[in-house]
């Protein structure tokens, strides 16, 4: 392994600059090189509307306008070396962002952002589909922009003009490589979501598999390459039933599955000739798969029968590692079409006065980098200060309250420093208002919580489609234990390397490891802490604990989304409450409008 500084310059000296005005310069740090091959892949996963990159984290500072420039340089490399680069994108492109969520409508901006890069196999997430519009959106814009390269193998909608339910997109496509002549059978596949807006609708992917196109399909025998994308965790039983089905018809020809869905970093091997990537989230990770040893129509493969060579690498989004892996600097890196989609973007983002102040934020708080409870968590955060302050409905204000909120419609980190229209969206982007029961009695609200927290087993089996996992980090889907990293951290390199970077200070970021090892990451990083945290968090007012002999009733607020867990919970415990029971609260405002309003009125003054 190649493992190199791209420069003779001092380890996290500034250098190339961002495309975005307002984003911080990229770092120098030690990188490893891309794995070339037969055949290679760049992944894009759960950006979120992220696509003018994080403007306030220098490792992941590049726009969508630059990976467009960074894809469009590596395939002029693949033509040069006569080998094939493939783009992929597996979905949640929407909510999480200003530059999606700040307009009206949302997406109005970046729908035409997106569709600038040439994707050769793109599908579905589950956030595309929990309105009937960003479906509707998906099927008469995201769709046609990708021509036939959009695949839904177990996804249809009822066609917003005919109300005739059709597949969103083709199932699968069949296509040859145009460099090495390699011929790929590809699906896109969604996990079995059951959130989604009653115009679409999801068919489990084990019924799918079943049925005579797919069984047909995989019985090809003139494929050198089974490509499997979809919003769909590599540690899925979902993966796993794909995987056996291929299986028992091929069990020799190659299997690349690329993931998403747990915003994380993640590489799985399902045999020597079989391997899953999924390339993290919010537009921190350009994944970069490799295979050699590809048969192709025209002659066998180039290794032995025991495998291809299957390699990986995680990409940290920022000019500097694009400029390395490109052999390029800030004067021949760019292309015109790069350069004119990071116009758009900025262009977009002044239309939407993204960059406009609501307050400072005084400090860092962390959604899953710092412990709970604590003053760095942003979950204590909410429920001491913000919903104490915020949740509070004139006409019931001498009732004592209890507030849930699930740990899920945090999507992001507060940093120390400018608070604005596009942080409140980046935080957290949902829609969801309050809803509440009234006069529910103390009891048993008292207890609620701890159901949620606790019980998810208990729940899930009488009502499988709640999934608990559904409400809170999407990060913690994939069962992440805890990573807790001294404040006096010593990196340990490979022998060979530990002359070359003793003295470095490395900057926090990634330090994945997966099947392949602790080597998929680009950019050498010291470690980040990782604390898991409860379903849902609660804040109390007029009453403190089930001690408290004075209460008897409380009004039950809550986020309009979890309404369904929390029905199920009170009906574990013995109340019998429904829909019917409940009302909107303050009005129904959103929780995205109630941060930044206490924002504005908390955190004043010049950062």
């Amino acid at each position: 392994m190649i493992i190199r500084l791209f420069a003779s310059v001092p380890a996290l000296a500034l250098l190339a600059q961002a495309a975005q005005p307002s984003a911080p310069s990229p770092v120098s740090a030690p990188l490893r090189d891309l794995p070339w091959g037969q055949l290679n892949f760049l992944q894009t996963t759960d950006t979120h509307g992220w696509h003018a990159g994080h403007l306030q984290e220098p490792s992941y500072s590049a726009d969508w306008g630059d990976y467009i420039s960074f894809a469009e340089r590596l395939r002029e490399r693949a033509d040069e070396d006569n080998v094939d680069l493939l783009l992929i994108d597996t979905g949640d492109r929407i909510e999480g962002n200003g530059l999606y969520d700040g307009s009206d409508p949302k997406g109005k901006y970046t729908n035409d952002i997106f569709k600038e890069q040439d994707i050769d196999v793109i599908c579905t997430g589950n956030h595309e589909l929990y309105k009937q519009n960003s479906s509707e959106n998906e099927y008469l814009k995201t769709v046609p922009n990708f021509r036939g390269n959009y695949l839904a193998s177990n996804l249809d909608i009822y066609d917003p003009k005919t109300g005739e339910k059709v597949p969103l997109a083709r199932r699968y496509r069949k296509f040859t490589t145009k460099n090495q002549g390699i011929r790929i059978l590809a699906f896109g596949f969604l996990y079995d979501f059951a959130g989604n807006a009653n115009n679409t609708v999801v068919q489990r992917v084990e019924d799918t598999i079943k049925e005579g196109w797919f069984q047909e399909a995989i019985h090809d025998r003139e494929v050198d390459l089974f490509l499997v994308i979809g919003h769909v965790a590599v540690r899925s039983e979902e993966y796993l039933h794909i995987f056996r089905a291929i299986r028992k018809t091929q069990w020799d020809t190659p299997i690349q599955f690329f993931g998403g869905h747990t915003h994380i970093r993640d590489y799985k091997q399902y045999d020597s000739r079989s391997y899953a990537l999924e390339s993290g989230r919010y537009m921190e990770t350009i994944g970069f798969q490799s295979i050699s040893g590809l048969g192709t129509a025209e002659k066998e493969p180039t290794t032995t029968p025991k495998s291809p060579i299957f390699s990986r690498r995680y990409i940290d989004n920022n000019l500097y590692s694009f400029h390395h892996h490109t052999s390029l600097n800030s004067s021949t890196f760019p292309t015109a079409h790069g350069r004119n989609v990071s116009s758009l973007i900025s262009s977009s983002r002044d239309a939407l006065n993204l960059d406009s102040r609501f307050g400072c934020a005084p400090i860092d708080l962390w959604t899953n980098r710092a412990p709970y409870p604590s003053n760095a968590s942003i979950f204590s955060w909410l429920e001491q200060l913000v919903l104490p302050d915020m949740i509070l409905d004139p006409k019931r204000d001498s009732q004592p309250r209890i507030v849930i909120a699930n740990t899920g419609a945090m999507r992001f980190d507060i940093f120390k420093g400018p608070f604005t229209k596009d942080t409140t969206f980046s935080v957290s982007p949902f829609s969801s208002g309050f809803r509440y029961i009234k006069d529910v009695p103390y009891t048993i609200a008292d207890r609620l919580l701890w159901i949620l927290n606790n019980a998810g087993p208990i729940l899930e089996e009488a009502a499988p489609n709640l999934k608990v996992s559904m409400v809170t980090p999407p990060e913690q889907a994939a069962g992440r234990p805890d990573v807790i990293v001294p404040d006096s951290y010593n990196i340990q390199l490979e022998d060979s390397q530990q002359t070359i970077f003793a003295e470095e200070k490395l900057a926090p970021g990634y330090t994945t490891n997966d099947d392949d090892g602790n080597d998929g990451d680009d950019t050498l990083h010291s470690p980040i802490s990782f604390y898991n945290v409860p379903n849902c968090i609660e804040a109390r007012m007029g009453t403190t604990t089930a001690d408290d002999k004075t209460v008897e009733k409380v009004d039950l607020i809550y986020l309009e989304f979890i309404e369904p867990w929390i029905l199920l919970a009170l009906k574990y415990l013995g109340a019998e409450y429904g829909n019917q029971d409940t009302e909107a609260y303050m009005d129904g405002i959103d929780f995205t409008t109630m941060i930044a309003e206490w924002v504005r009125a908390n955190w004043k003054g010049d950062c």
